[in-house]
């Protein structure tokens, strides 16, 4: 995986190595102001596809516009409702009528411009057009930033679980325009920092030391730490990303806390809980699974939870059954023969999956009187 830096100290290049399938990620402010000039490494076409929503729209989709329009590109906008609600067949369905009435061609690029919602129906719908069209990734949340955009993981979800319609699609090119941040509400940013603490604490001990020296520059959203974490958090990615593209292996380790947070997700309803609320509460829970089974060190449990709930992120689990819990993780995408898998922390910055994890086990740090 290579890393530049240009210019400006706030601006960085990484890539995904993938052989034919490599890409960019551009990180930094201002990305989407030179859309064009990024667009034109792979594309010579005059025309370009954006899929949005209202919220994401109002705010940056003018800048991301311009940006083309200097290269001389034209687009077509699509705006999908705002909220994971969203993320479900019909609307995935519009998305395809809507290229076919455009008569989009299987070489223009497909544009995801917004949160993880936007970047999987619009991943997906890139894959299944005409059997694959181009697809950049313009991710406007921070956890999209740092987790749904890179990897090439597209998907909608079913009334029975989350992320479980899908198919893998890398894209062409990620463009993470920092600025984009300014405009997040607070509650969407910090779902995000939930996200950025996973990476250090599967895979990196010294940037998990460093976020808990730097939560009150990421929390008043400071320039520098937040581009270092992005940086950070991709850089993680996408090694893992090009060891292990379709998560044969290693890269299961970056569904730490997922298990239960889908879970958390779908027993509530998609958007009541924000994914890296629900995150959060699945890291906790799997950090308690860890005390029990693999030997993770409670000291370093109460530094995972100090430094959660010092970024404003959730530590208590809603009211769940038991048997929901067991019924809604028994069908998670990590279960192979009919078993079970959890990915647990041996110590901070180690992680492993594990599947023979003892009903007992589980029952006592789900159930009301344990927590």
């Amino acid at each position: 995986m290579d890393c530049q830096h240009s210019s400006n100290v706030f601006s960085s290049i990484l890539q995904v190595d993938l052989g034919a399938r490599s890409y960019p990620i551009h990180i930094g402010p201002g990305v989407f102001a030179q859309a064009g000039r990024l667009l034109r490494a792979v594309y010579s076409g005059r025309r370009a596809f954006v899929v949005s929503n209202p919220v994401v729209a109002f705010h940056h989709l003018a800048t991301l516009q311009q940006g083309l329009s200097a290269a001389g590109i034209a687009v077509d906008v699509w705006q999908i409702p705002d909220g994971e609600s969203a993320k479900n067949w019909e609307e995935l369905y519009k998305i395809l009528g809507w290229l076919l009435d455009a008569r989009a061609e299987r070489h223009t690029p497909l544009i995801a411009l917004g949160g993880g919602v936007v970047g999987d129906l619009a991943g997906l719908a890139a894959a299944l057009y005409q059997r694959g069209m181009p697809l950049i990734q313009a991710p406007t949340s921070l956890l999209a930033q740092v987790d749904s955009s890179v990897g090439g993981k597209t998907a909608v979800n079913h009334p029975l679980g989350k992320n479980m319609i899908g198919v893998f699609y890398q894209p062409q090119q990620v463009w993470i325009d920092t600025n984009t941040l300014s405009t997040l509400p607070s509650r969407e940013y910090t779902s995000g920092l939930a996200e950025v603490v996973k990476y250090g604490a599967i895979r990196d001990r010294v940037f998990f030391d460093w976020l808990e020296e730097n939560v009150q520059a990421l929390l008043a959203r400071e320039p520098a730490a937040v581009n270092h974490a992005i940086h950070q958090s991709c850089r993680i990615k996408a090694t893992i990303v090009a060891a292990d593209e379709r998560e044969t292996g290693e890269r299961a380790l970056l569904n730490l806390g997922h298990t239960f947070g889908h879970a958390i997700e779908t027993a509530l309803g998609y958007g009541q809980w924000l994914h890296g609320e629900a995150v959060a509460v699945g890291m906790v829970l799997a950090g308690r699974l860890s005390i029990e089974v693999c030997g993770f060190g409670q000291s370093e449990q109460q530094r995972l939870e100090r430094l959660l709930a010092a970024l404003k992120l959730p530590l208590a689990c809603p009211d769940i059954s038991l048997e929901t819990w067991m019924t809604l993780m028994g069908r998670d995408k990590k279960v192979a023969d009919g078993k079970m898998r959890f990915v647990l922390l041996e110590r901070l910055g180690q992680a492993i999956v594990r599947q023979d994890i003892p009903k007992e086990a589980l029952a006592e740090i789900l159930t009301p009187a344990s927590r």
